[in-house]
C-alpha cells in the first residue's frame, strides 16, 4: 500500500512535535500536541513536497517509526552533552579552543537526507555545517576543538545510520563510513554551492570595482 509522502513526511513532522513540546503524559494533552504538529506539519510538507518522491510504501513507514524515534532520543542527548561541553569551555580559564575544519563523505544521498543530518550538524552546539560538496557528496563541518575528529564525527554517524532507514536511501547502516578528511588550518575550503549565476556578477563586480 502506497500513500502521499508529504502526508507520511506532515504525520512524522507532528510525531517530532510531541516529543519537542513534551506535553504533560495524559491522553488530552498528548493528541492536542499532536493535532497542533499536524496544522504546522501538513501544510509544510505539501509546500516542500518536490523535495520527495510522490509516494511512500506504508510499510516503509512502519519501519522508519522506531528510527525516528531513535534519531530524536540520540539527537537531543548530543544536545545536551554539546552545551555542556561549549558551557565547560567558555568557564574555563584557559578557553580550550581549537577550531578546525573537518570534511565528512557521506552515505545518504537523498537532498532530505543530507540535509536533515546538516542541520542536526548546525543545531548542535559546538558544530556547524559550513558547506555541502556535491561532487563528493560531503559536508564541510566546522568545530570549535578538533583536536579528536573521530569524536565529532561519531554522532554524525549514528544519526546517519538512522537516516538510511528513514529515508530509504540506497545504502545501509552496515556499509562501512568513507574516511573523513582534516581540512588544513589556515585554508578555509572554497564555496562550492555557489551558483555559476552568482560565479559570474561576482567576477563582473570585481572587473567594475577595478576599472
Amino acid at each position: 500500500m502506497k500513500i502521499r509522502r508529504w502526508l507520511a513526511a506532515g504525520v512524522l513532522f507532528a510525531v517530532v512535535w510531541v516529543f519537542v513540546e513534551g506535553p504533560a503524559l495524559r491522553p488530552k494533552a498528548v493528541l492536542t500536541t499532536f493535532l497542533v504538529g499536524l496544522g504546522v506539519g501538513l501544510p509544510l510538507a505539501y509546500l516542500f513536497r518536490r523535495l520527495y518522491s510522490e509516494t511512500v510504501k506504508l510499510g516503509g513507514i512502519v519501519v522508519a517509526l522506531p528510527y525516528s524515534l531513535l534519531y530524536i532520543v540520540y539527537f537531543l542527548k548530543e544536545i545536551v552533552v554539546a552545551n555542556v561541553d561549549v558551557a565547560y569551555r567558555v568557564l574555563a580559564p584557559n578557553m580550550p579552543l581549537r577550531p578546525q575544519v573537518i570534511l565528512v563523505p557521506l552515505r545518504v544521498e537523498t537532498d532530505i537526507g543530507v540535509t536533515t543530518i546538516a542541520n542536526s550538524i548546525t543545531i548542535t552546539p559546538g558544530t556547524i555545517t559550513l558547506d555541502h560538496d556535491p561532487e563528493e557528496n560531503a559536508l564541510y563541518v566546522h568545530a570549535i576543538d578538533g583536536r579528536h575528529p573521530e569524536k565529532i564525527v561519531e554522532p554524525i554517524r549514528q544519526w546517519e545510520d538512522y537516516a538510511l532507514v528513514i529515508f530509504d536511501e540506497e545504502g545501509d547502516p552496515s556499509d562501512p563510513a568513507p574516511e573523513i578528511t582534516v581540512h588544513p588550518p589556515g585554508h578555509p575550503p572554497e564555496p562550492k554551492t555557489l551558483s555559476e549565476q552568482t560565479l559570474s556578477n561576482s567576477e563582473v563586480d570585481t572587473e567594475e570595482t577595478n576599472d
